[in-house]
C-alpha cells in the first residue's frame, strides 16, 4: 500500500492510531483535533517518549523553568490515576505536535476529570507561548446532580505550533445571535456577534438531524467553530481518535481535506455510511 502524503485523497485508517501516526509525514496538518477518552481507567503499555516544545522564540520548557519530568512527577503525587491516562495520551500528542503545520493548531477536547493536569503538561510539553486559549463548551443536557453544581461543560484547550505565525481568521466564524439584540445597531444585530471562548451549544440530540447513533459523537457546530477559524480552504485536517467521522464531515463540507483513524470497528462502520456518498474518501 503507498504511503499517505498530502497528494492523497481524504482517508479513514483502520488501525492503532500510535501505529498510524508515524507512517505521515511531518508538518502535513493545519488543524488537529483530538476528543480522545476521557479516562481510559486501565493501564497503558509503556513508551520512551523525548518531552518536545515550539522552537518558536518566547517558548519556555516547563512551568516557572521546571524540567518536564518534575512536573509529571509532582501531578502524580495528587493523582495516581493520571499517570495510566498520561501513559496513553502522551506519546500520541507527541505524534500530533510533530504532525502539525508550523503555522497549525492542536484543539484537544477533554472534560474535568483530566483538563487541569492535561494544561499543566501541556504547557511543560510544548511551552507555554504555544498556549493559546481554553475553550469552554456549554450544554444543557443530561443528569442534574442535587448534592454538587451539575457538570454541564468540556474543556477544549488551544495551542499553536508557532506563536507568532498561526493561522487564525475570525471573520471565518458562524456567528452567534446577540442575547440583548435591541443594544446594539440593526446592522450588528443581524450580522450577529463573534463567539467567545465560552460556546453555548447543545449537544447530538437522540432524533437531531446529526445523530448517527455513535454514542460519543460530537456536534457539527463545534468543530466546525475550529476547523473554520485555523484553516483555509484545501488545508488539511487531522482527528485520530475519530469516532463518528464528524471532524471529516465538517472539513469536507468547509472545502478541507481530512485524515481521521480509529480502531474502533463500530466507528470504521458509521464513517463508511457517513461518507458513502463522498466519491474522494479512501479507507485503508
Amino acid at each position: 500500500m503507498p504511503a499517505w502524503s498530502t497528494e492523497s485523497p481524504n482517508t479513514v485508517f483502520e488501525g492503532d492510531n500510535l501505529a498510524v501516526l508515524p507512517t505521515l509525514p511531518d508538518a502535513s496538518f493545519t488543524v488537529i483535533y483530538l476528543d480522545p477518552p476521557f479516562n481510559t481507567g486501565r493501564a497503558q503499555q509503556r513508551r520512551t517518549v523525548t518531552a518536545v516544545r515550539t522552537e518558536a522564540e518566547g517558548a519556555i520548557a516547563g512551568f516557572q523553568g521546571r524540567g518536564y519530568e518534575r512536573i509529571r512527577g509532582d501531578l502524580l503525587r495528587y493523582d495516581d490515576r493520571f499517570d495510566d491516562y498520561w501513559e496513553f495520551l502522551e506519546p500520541r500528542l507527541i505524534e500530533a505536535w510533530r504532525l502539525l503545520a508550523d503555522d497549525g493548531t492542536l484543539y484537544l477536547h477533554l472534560d474535568y476529570h483530566e483538563a487541569h493536569y492535561a494544561k499543566v503538561l501541556l504547557d511543560a510539553l510544548f511551552g507555554r507561548a504555544s498556549f493559546l486559549n481554553e475553550i469552554i463548551w456549554a450544554y444543557d443536557y443530561g443528569g442534574k446532580s442535587k448534592r454538587r453544581w451539575p457538570a454541564k461543560h468540556d474543556t477544549i484547550l488551544v495551542y499553536v505550533k508557532n506563536p507568532k505565525g498561526y493561522h487564525f481568521d475570525s471573520d471565518a466564524v458562524d456567528r452567534e445571535p446577540y442575547m440583548a439584540p435591541g443594544l446594539v445597531t440593526a446592522e450588528k444585530a443581524s450580522r450577529g456577534k463573534l463567539p467567545t471562548d465560552v460556546w453555548w451549544h447543545t449537544i447530538v440530540t437522540t432524533t437531531g438531524r446529526e445523530k448517527t447513533g455513535y454514542p460519543t459523537q460530537k456536534p457539527e457546530g463545534v468543530v466546525r467553530r475550529m476547523v473554520q477559524a485555523s484553516s483555509r480552504q484545501g488545508d488539511w485536517v487531522l482527528d485520530f481518535f475519530a469516532g463518528s467521522g464528524t471532524t471529516g464531515a465538517v472539513a469536507a463540507a468547509l472545502g478541507r481535506r481530512f485524515v481521521l483513524v480509529d480502531s474502533n470497528p463500530d466507528a470504521i462502520a458509521v464513517m463508511r455510511t457517513r461518507f458513502a456518498l463522498m466519491p474522494d474518501v479512501a479507507f485503508r
